[in-house]
């Protein structure tokens, strides 16, 4: 067994790797990783892809990849394939992260290393990260049949008015996600949150690239206060298969909290998705949001799996 930088394959060489990805994300989550993996076979051709391979017998069975955001590095996948190929693929995935880690944390200016590998159940793969000094999470991947889910709840009320998402939304979006994040236990696990630019980073990944799936405006919402003209409450959708899609952002305002505004923009989006004949709603959501959790489980969302988010600070 080989570990190799990942920058010396093509496309050719890590396609059915990626094929084999493709089919775990189906079964796994629902989840149609095409757009995600064509991107990744894009990537390495033009050989500026950081990461690393394993190659047993010449042939690629696992890779792990990484990205620069300033002084910033995320993990941004880890797989390894499991087709009778190898008699220890736990073995196989921590020696790439070991590599991909100490890379990061070597990197010069590097401050800081998040991970989220949801094809991984919580402890899979923890113990590379642990050892290097990293902070754990857990978090829950939760799903909604929409097809027999319960009713959508209604929303009425004399200042609030929920709107689909427009494209001039992106500056009061960031900055409501700033002011809502603001020492809540998800902007230690992505400090994106922290500041209204890193707010906007995080919008632009969401809506512009396909790594959370398709942005699907129809099914995002806001929430506006009549008077104030101001946002106060915001939730975005993806498609991650045709008939499925995924919660990528909700939060509200501290202020506006008690007044059930996230379980409304939940019923807009719920409603839109069943009129279009969707399956299947899914987010994540940090365990220790404890609030939040109670109120999916209450609109019905059953937790599928659990993984793991982990953070390094230099």
């Amino acid at each position: 067994m080989e570990i190799l930088d990942l920058r010396h394959f093509s496309s050719a060489d890590l396609r059915p790797l990626l094929e084999d990805e493709i089919e775990v994300w189906a079964r796994l989550l629902s989840w149609d990783y095409r757009a995600s993996s064509d991107m990744i076979l894009r990537y390495a051709d033009t050989k500026v892809l950081p990461g690393y391979a394993a190659v047993e017998r010449g042939s690629v069975c696992g890779y792990s990849f990484f990205v620069y955001e300033g002084s910033k590095g995320v993990v941004g996948d880890l797989f390894v394939t499991n087709g009778g190929r190898l008699a220890q693929p736990r073995e196989v995935e921590n020696r790439l992260l070991m590599h991909v880690i100490e890379t990061l944390q070597q990197s010069p200016g590097i401050q800081r290393v998040e991970a989220q590998l949801l094809l991984h159940e919580t402890g899979e793969v923890s113990e590379p990260f642990t050892r290097q000094g990293f902070q754990q999470h857990q978090r829950l991947f939760m799903v909604l049949p929409l097809a027999a889910g319960p009713p959508v709840p209604t929303f009425s009320s004399p200042d609030i008015e929920i709107r689909r998402w427009h494209e001039h939304d992106y500056q009061p979006a960031a900055g409501l996600i700033t002011l809502a994040y603001r020492g809540h236990i998800d902007s230690q696990i992505n400090d994106q949150y922290r500041s209204l630019s890193g707010s906007l980073r995080f919008l632009n990944n969401i809506v512009r690239f396909p790594g959370c799936g398709t942005f699907d405006a129809e099914s995002s919402f806001v929430a506006i206060h009549k008077r104030a003209h101001t946002m106060v409450g915001v939730i975005l959708c993806s498609r991650v298969r045709h008939d499925v899609g995924h919660v990528t952002q909700v939060c509200v305002l501290p202020d506006f909290r008690s007044r059930r505004l996230g379980e409304s923009l939940l019923a807009a989006s719920m409603g839109n998705l069943r009129q279009r004949k969707f399956a299947l709603l899914s987010l994540t959501v940090t365990k220790g949001n404890t609030r939040a959790v109670e109120l999916y489980k209450r609109l019905g969302f059953e937790t599928k799996r659990v993984f793991d988010a982990f953070v390094w600070k230099g």
